[in-house]
C-alpha cells in the first residue's frame, strides 16, 4: 500500500462525511459568498468536495513522479472517481441542482465503461484513465463544484456556469464513454 494508493483511499472514506454534510442541516444557516446565498452545509460540503476531488489530482502526480503506479491504484483511482462523482451527482438532483435524465446518462456512462473495464481485467488487461478521460472527470468536478457552491461569482453575472458546466460534462462523458468502447471494441467482437 504505496502513498498514492492511500490518498486515494482517503477520496473513498471523505464520500460519507461529504453525503451526510450535504443532506443534514445541522442549523448552521445561510451565508453570501460573491452574491450566491446558499447554506452553509452546502458550503462546507462543497469544501470537502474540492478536497476530495484534489486528491485525484494528488495521488496521480505523486505515483507518476515517483515511479508508484500500480495495478491496484490503476483500478482503485477511477472507481473512487466514479464513487465521488456519482454520490454527488446523485445529490444534486435530490437538491434539485440537476435534471435526473443528464445524471442518469452520466451515471449509465460509468457502469458501462466499468462494466467493459471488468471485462478487459478478466482478460488480464488494466486500463488506465486516458486523457478524454481525465477531461471528463475534471470537467464533471467543475460542474458538481460549481452547483454545490450555488454558481458562486456567476450568478452576478446572470451565467448559468453551472448548468453550462454539467452540459459540457455530459458531452465528454458520452464522447469519452464511446471511445473507451471504440478503442476496445475488439474484446466486445471476440465475445461473441
Amino acid at each position: 500500500m504505496n502513498i498514492p494508493n492511500k490518498i486515494t483511499i482517503s477520496r473513498i472514506l471523505l464520500i460519507p462525511f461529504f453525503v451526510i454534510v450535504m443532506m443534514f442541516d445541522f442549523g448552521w444557516g445561510t451565508m453570501t459568498l460573491f452574491s450566491a446565498e446558499m447554506p452553509v452545509h452546502h458550503f462546507v460540503g462543497a469544501l470537502i468536495f474540492i478536497i476530495a476531488s484534489t486528491t485525484d489530482w494528488v495521488d496521480g502526480y505523486y505515483a507518476r513522479k515517483y515511479n508508484l503506479v500500480t495495478t491496484f491504484g490503476k483500478f482503485l483511482d477511477p472507481l473512487a472517481d466514479k464513487l465521488l462523482v456519482s454520490a454527488a451527482f446523485i445529490l444534486m438532483v435530490e437538491l434539485g441542482m440537476a435534471p435526473a435524465w443528464v445524471i442518469i446518462v452520466i451515471i449509465s456512462r460509468e457502469f458501462a465503461v466499468t462494466g467493459l473495464r471488468l471485462i478487459l481485467a478478466g482478460g488480464g488487461e488494466v486500463v488506465a484513465a486516458n486523457q478524454l478521460g481525465k477531461i471528463k472527470t475534471w470537467a464533471q468536478i467543475v460542474a458538481i463544484a460549481a452547483a454545490l457552491l450555488h454558481n458562486t461569482i456567476f450568478v452576478y453575472f446572470g451565467i448559468p456556469f453551472d448548468k453550462i458546466m454539467l452540459y459540457i460534462a455530459l458531452f465528454f462523458t458520452l464522447w469519452s464513454g464511446w471511445d473507451y468502447f471504440y478503442l476496445n471494441r475488439r474484446v466486445l467482437l471476440e465475445s461473441k
